[in-house]
């Protein structure tokens, strides 16, 4: 069924409660593990009608922010969505209350019961009120964000479509595209400082409530961490800044003297290669009948979904006023469909989103079936991005069919561009956590702790004569920072994993594409750092675990130059 046609109805907050109300009593009075097994196939019944429709009313409401209708829904979801999660809360601490816990983990899965130890860490009945709110934030910054147009050159262009510009070949036009950036987000400026202070405190104030010393403890147990601390991406930072800063400032820097520049910019940190970066050939319809090629050249499995991902109408990708500015893959269970959203404008990014956003899909399509998919998910979300930015990379031997003769240019630029994020990402999670530290900071105080970590994390970078984001202001279109805290240190992560598979890719592709698939089919069932070792690769959380990663990085750069 294609996913415009998927059906949808409300799942209400009293539905929910005349299910959990009776589950949950018969999991605290059982009389056998056999009992409790029951009551959660009920549990799992309610799950999957709740999490189909909530999804189904974001995906609307996020292709277009101006539909009553899903506007009304998503804001009721928003709305119940912490009440909804009170129940499961309680749900879970009868399982791990219950006498019958032993039982319950052997014929379940310990990780499933450490899954819910952390899930009871991260809610309480005394937080409902503000989770609403926090979900009313976020709601309010994603219209901001998704409304906002920006003139250039004579036209009203959404922030994804600008940002094409930022990519010229044109050193001009790429000042120009952002100096227009600046000057939009500028406008706003008021209202942008304002909803991310009051998503601070609302945050800080539900860590407090719970007993917690600020957010920061209270946002990693809502990411659900299961095999890592704070304290393990503290040393994780400080393996970015003492082997992969270096790195990636000296080759940004070589770099940007073979585009003629010596006065290196925020503007021109979009562009790698000189005379241009490779564009995709062909626009939206080349992308996606090279990708139905290329997935079936993968396998009969790959092959297998991404037709089914392409009859049932589940990419849209069309940029316009109104829609959402990110992208994602979400999943609707009952379904059993995945679903992506992009916004295309002509760029490779096009190209990442049939790669990226697409190893997220092709996860949720071979899990669907796993017994914990609906209470585990595919894992924590460094393990979700590893399956997407892994794929990026299995993508690279079928490039020639995106890019045509530019197809050496992309994987260069690509792997470039990728080991440049990795600094940037973890600056992000850095500012974060400075932030949920000192809750009470004021705008500018906020500002100039962003532009401190850019001189750490990203010392090649000037951002200099570019109004408003000189000021340090970069931070306010990053949506996870926003919308997802904590979360993009995910992405980092997992693009060490990535990397590995990268490597591992280039001197016995099927046997690393075996692993990738391997790891991918198992979902939440391992966490990431037992799916690393199994892959065979080491955790980037031991002191110095990043040194030889970056070595080898930069040698595949050095032989791929174009």
């Amino acid at each position: 069924m294609k996913v415009s046609e998927l059906p949808y109805k409300r799942v209400t907050l009293e539905e929910v409660a005349s299910v959990m109300e009776d589950v949950i009593p018969r999991i605290k009075n059982a009389k056998s593990a056999e009992e409790i097994l029951k009551a959660r196939e009920d549990y799992l019944k309610l799950n999957c009608e709740y999490y189909t429709a909530n999804a189904l009313a974001y995906m609307r409401y996020s292709i277009n922010t101006a539909d009553e209708f899903y506007v009304a829904e998503n804001d009721y979801y928003d709305e119940v969505g912490p009440a909804v999660n009170n129940y499961a809360v309680d749900y879970a601490a009868a399982l791990l209350d219950s006498p019958f816990r032993p039982e319950l983990e052997q014929a379940l899965s310990p990780v499933l019961f450490q899954s819910m130890e952390v899930q009871r860490k991260s809610m309480s009945r005394d937080i409902v009120p503000d989770m609403v709110e926090e979900n009313r934030l976020v709601s309010e910054y994603s219209k901001l964000m998704a409304g906002m147009e920006f003139e250039f050159r004579g036209e009203k262009l959404p922030r994804a479509m600008l940002m094409k510009y930022g990519k010229s070949d044109d050193r001009a036009t790429r000042r120009e595209c952002y100096e227009v950036l600046g000057r939009g987000l500028e406008e706003h400026k008021a209202q942008l400082d304002d909803i991310y202070d009051r998503m601070v405190h609302v945050r800080d104030r539900m860590a407090k409530k719970m007993g917690y010393r600020n957010f920061i403890e209270l946002g990693y147990y809502r990411m659900g961490r299961l095999c890592y601390d704070q304290d393990s991406v503290k040393t994780f930072r400080e393996n970015v800044l003492s082997d992969v800063v270096p790195v990636v400032a000296r080759l940004r820097s070589e770099n940007a003297k073979r585009l003629g520049i010596t006065d290196y910019k925020l503007y021109d940190n979009d562009v790698i290669i000189p005379g241009g970066d490779p564009c995709p050939v062909g626009g939206k319809e080349n992308i996606f009948a090279a990708a139905k090629e290329m997935y079936h050249r993968m396998g009969e499995e790959t092959g297998a979904f991404i037709d089914m991902m392409l009859e049932n109408d589940a990419f849209d990708v069309d940029s316009r006023k109104n829609k959402w500015g990110g992208g994602y893959c979400t999943e609707f269970p009952k379904y059993k469909q995945p679903f992506i959203l992009a916004n295309f404008n002509g760029t490779a990014g096009d190209v990442d989103v049939v790669t990226h956003e697409a190893g997220h899909a092709l996860n949720a399509y071979l899990i669907a079936d796993n017994r914990f998919a609906l209470e585990l998910g595919c894992g924590g979300m460094e393990t979700a991005e590893t399956h997407s930015m892994s794929m990026e990379f299995f993508a690279w031997p079928h490039m020639d069919k995106f890019f045509g003769p530019d197809a050496a240019k992309y994987r260069y630029m690509h792997a470039l561009d990728s080991f440049s994020f990795i600094p940037y990402g973890t600056m992000v999670d850095a500012f974060q956590h400075i932030v949920y530290e000192n809750p009470d900071m004021t705008p500018d105080q906020r500002d100039a702790a962003w532009l401190q970590l850019e001189h750490q994390f990203r010392p090649h970078i000037s951002m200099e004569g570019i109004p408003y984001l000189e000021k340090g202001t970069r931070w306010q279109y990053q949506m996870h920072i926003y919308e997802s805290p904590f979360y993009y240190i995910d992405y980092c992560l997992a693009q060490t994993a990535a990397f590995n598979f990268l490597l591992a890719s280039l001197e016995d592709y099927d046997d690393a594409f075996a692993r990738y698939l391997r790891l991918s089919r198992q979902g939440g069932e391992k966490v990431w750092t037992d799916l690393l070792e199994e892959a065979g690769f080491a955790s980037p959380f031991t002191p110095g675990a990043l040194k030889d990663l970056s070595a080898r990085v930069e040698t595949v750069l050095e032989k791929i130059k174009v």
